[in-house]
């Protein structure tokens, strides 16, 4: 069983560095786009950075679950819970809070003609941005727990 645990640190630990080193990335991907054309390739690599995000995002899920499973006196553990609370709710946060906030932006990024980034893209991206900041600050008290355990 102890080999099972040790495996599953290493999927855990090579999953945070796969799924949450990009994520902390995705929101300035967009940021140096100067034209429209520069910024529909930037989303295009947010996508395709995203889609390693979620699969290392599941990974960290799965595998943290199952060491609990493993080891259930971690579903005592202060830093465990609040890690777990904090996972979830970011979670919950892309359907609920991103999705509706990006779904406007997208559309300035796939509908707009010409080269110019209009305003309405800026002012929208920011707020979308500010909850991604949110979204990352979670993830990073979530490393620190993970790293601390501090109770």
């Amino acid at each position: 069983m102890n080999t099972i645990y040790t495996i599953l640190v290493f999927i855990h630990i090579f999953s945070a560095i796969l799924g949450m080193g990009p994520g902390f990335v995705l929101s300035f991907i967009p940021k140096s786009a100067q034209t429209m054309t520069e910024l529909r390739h930037a989303y295009k690599i947010k996508h395709q950075l995203h889609i390693i995000v979620m699969i290392g995002g599941t990974l960290l899920l799965i595998t943290g679950l199952l060491m609990g499973m493993i080891h259930p006196y971690l579903f005592r553990m202060g830093w465990y819970i609040v890690s777990m609370i904090l996972f979830f709710v970011a979670l919950a946060m892309g359907p609920f809070v991103l999705k509706p906030l990006s779904v406007p932006v997208k559309e300035i990024v796939n509908q707009h003609q010409g080269e110019e980034i209009p305003e309405a893209y800026f002012r929208l991206s920011k707020k979308l941005g500010f909850y991604e900041n949110i979204e990352n600050l979670f993830f990073l008290i979530i490393i620190i727990l993970m790293i601390l355990k501090p109770f």
